[in-house]
């Protein structure tokens, strides 16, 4: 194997099997793709292409090139100061909902339009729908408390084609709701998502921030996350509050959502959720662990379907 190729083909072991971004960045592939991007590509001293991630347009740039490269997508500016995802970590949480699903039939992956997925705080981005729908093809709504967001994610989804009829953006107009007013009467979904805030003050997302940039051997005190809106970042009681406020509100959907879900950056978080899932009697709770390099995250899962209930929803929705 040659000396270059050996640079692009180290594994990511952590990442899931399926995520296509277990190996380092192709950036002459990515080039391909997106020419603009080889004015941000260098070799760093141990003689590896990357960018300057310190640089949010760089990092911006990149993240286009992915979407276009491995997804498919022309057209996904977002606007300035809003959260640019890492594309390789929402990959994995979108593979291990499909084996969570699979877990639920009998180890086979629904996939096609049938299954529906809401995305609870989808962005400006919309990167969990783009993502979903090109790997499994499942159709998505996405919802956010902040119109800007949707704005910019609806128009995501009206600049590419193949997302036009199988992601819809609603705006929650209530900052106390997360799924009273997106759920519709009548309505069901397979999956929901979710990357709460995790801060629980702007103080704490600012610490969070520079701890970064010190990491990278930078100094500015004045970008946050490399873009990121408050509502993106931080919360009143951080991801603990959110994601009990998300539990409490879940049993109002219980037979309206297979499975509830949402990623879990703390884990001391988990306890009170944990007391949470049992005080409102979720019938079935899971705890999936996930890792991207020195970052370890989990997704917490919970069911109020008995395993009868289970089976005629899998009889009902992927079976037909």
């Amino acid at each position: 194997m040659s000396k270059e190729l050996e640079k692009n083909t180290v594994e990511k072991s952590s990442l899931h099997p399926r995520n296509p971004h277990r190996f380092r960045y192709d950036f002459k592939g990515l080039i391909t793709s997106l020419p603009v991007l080889a004015n941000y590509v260098f070799s760093n001293q141990y003689d590896v292409e990357s960018i300057d991630f310190a640089n949010p347009i760089a990092v911006k740039v990149l993240n286009k090139a992915l979407l276009k490269h491995f997804y498919g997508i022309d057209n996904c500016d977002i606007p300035a100061n809003y959260l640019c995802p890492p594309i390789p970590g929402r990959a994995d949480y979108i593979h291990y909902l499909a084996d969570l699903l699979a877990s639920s039939n009998s180890g086979n992956t629904p996939k096609g339009s049938a299954v529906r997925v809401l995305d609870i705080g989808v962005g400006a981005n919309c990167v969990y729908p783009i993502i979903g729908n090109h790997e499994y093809d499942w159709k998505f709504v996405g919802a956010d408390i902040d119109k800007k967001a949707i704005t910019s994610a609806q128009a995501i989804v009206e600049g590419n084609e193949t997302l036009v009829d199988n992601v819809t953006c609603r705006w929650q107009t209530s900052s106390k709701n997360i799924f009273k007013g997106i759920i519709q009467p009548e309505e069901y979904f397979d999956l929901t998502l979710c990357n709460p805030p995790f801060h629980a003050s702007i103080a704490e997302a600012k610490a969070g921030t520079e701890r970064k940039w010190k990491n990278l051997g930078k100094s500015n005190k004045n970008i946050l996350n490399f873009g990121g809106q408050n509502n993106e970042l931080w919360c009143e009681g951080g991801e603990e509050a959110f994601v009990s406020n998300m539990i409490e509100e879940s049993t109002m959907f219980a037979h309206q959502c297979f499975w509830f879900t949402s990623l879990i950056s703390k884990k001391t978080t988990l306890p009170r959720a944990y007391s949470l899932l049992k005080k409102v009697k979720a019938l079935e709770v899971k705890t999936i662990n996930m890792a991207q390099g020195q970052k370890v995250s989990r997704i917490l899962a919970w069911t109020f379907l008995s395993k009868n209930q289970q089976e005629t929803w899998r009889t009902n929705h992927w079976l037909k």
